[in-house]
């Protein structure tokens, strides 16, 4: 991080997860509005702001001396903007004390990284969030989370959170609060983080496949009409299926040497279970339930189609494995 000086009224937070950054950016806010409690907070749009905006924003006014300034879209700032923002940063720095705080959101990659340069060269202080981009990231980021609410998490409930919420951080960090807040298990298991997931058609569909797989036919028929019965759509029962089954033709692929692991591009955990279900299976019982899946798709969306028996027949070649 660069010159980290906590007397610097200027920050900016550039890129990471989008989610991350604008959580930073309004813990940030609130920092600063409980050190000043007479500041009040004013908040810009880089995108369509000018430098007169900014020069009012952070100049006294009737109500008060200072202010917060929030400004979002930094990397949308006008040059005229951008020089104003550099000027002030200059100055504040030689009287932290007396200046308003302003504080910057920015979204990462080249687009105003000019400004960006140019602000922590001012003095500015820039704070870095992770890109949760890697399973690995995305499961600290789980475990942090109950970590903070002094609670402790199941490795498998973390995983399985992970593979259904992995690309989604607002809705995955929700989904720990609520967890935390609605149970007192400690640690909390799969089953818990099942229970609340099974809204979600792309778990129940796991589950369907699951069941299927481990030669359950009835039970996960069963499952399946359950699910459909309570507002499932069938076509999302499909898709859940059909990506369980490429998962498993992917599992097979690294196995047999054809692809590396990182070539799968698949959470590590999600294809470490798929290689454990591979038993049994051959590569043309494989390929014969990806077509019966993308069939029973077609029978979803065409009038007249059958999507309920089509879900049928392939459920049962799932658990037959494709013979």
């Amino acid at each position: 991080m660069a010159k980290s000086s906590a007397h610097t009224p200027v920050t900016v937070v550039p890129g990471g997860d989008a989610y991350l950054n604008a959580s930073r950016v309004k813990e940030l806010c609130a920092q600063a509005l409980k050190a000043r409690p007479d500041a009040e907070l004013i908040e810009l749009d880089a995108t369509n702001a000018d430098q007169y905006a900014f020069d009012e924003a952070v100049s006294p006014s009737l109500l008060s001396d200072v202010s917060v300034v929030r400004i979002d879209n930094l990397q949308n700032a006008d040059e005229k903007f951008a020089e104003a923002l550099v000027s002030y940063t200059k100055q504040s720095v030689k009287d932290p004390a007396s200046a308003s705080v302003v504080i910057c959101q920015h979204e990462g990659g080249a687009k105003g990284k000019r400004v960006l340069d140019q602000l922590v060269k001012a003095g500015a202080r820039k704070e870095d969030v992770p890109d949760l981009k890697k399973p690995d990231a995305q499961l600290n980021f789980v475990y942090k989370e109950f970590e903070r609410r002094k609670r402790r998490v199941d490795p498998s409930a973390a995983q399985q959170l992970i593979a259904v919420l992995g690309g989604k951080t607002g809705e995955l960090a929700a989904m720990c609060e609520q967890l935390c807040f609605d149970f007192d298990d400690n640690p909390v298991g799969l089953e818990r983080v099942n229970q609340y997931l099974t809204a979600n058609p792309q778990v129940t569909g796991f589950a369907v496949a699951d069941k299927a797989m481990e030669g359950r036919t009835a039970q996960a028929i069963v499952m399946m009409r359950s699910a459909v019965e309570q507002g499932t759509d069938p076509i999302a029962l499909i898709g859940a299926l059909a990506m369980k089954l490429r998962t498993l033709a992917k599992a097979a692929a690294v196995k047999s040497g054809t692809i590396s692991q990182a070539e799968a591009k698949t959470n590590p955990w999600v294809l470490r279970n798929a290689t454990k279900q591979l038993g049994g299976w051959t590569s043309a019982g494989l390929s014969h339930c990806i077509r019966m899946l993308a069939w029973a798709d077609e029978q979803s969306k065409t009038n007249g189609g059958d999507p309920l028996y089509a879900l049928e027949r392939c459920i049962e070649d799932i658990s037959h494995k494709g013979r």
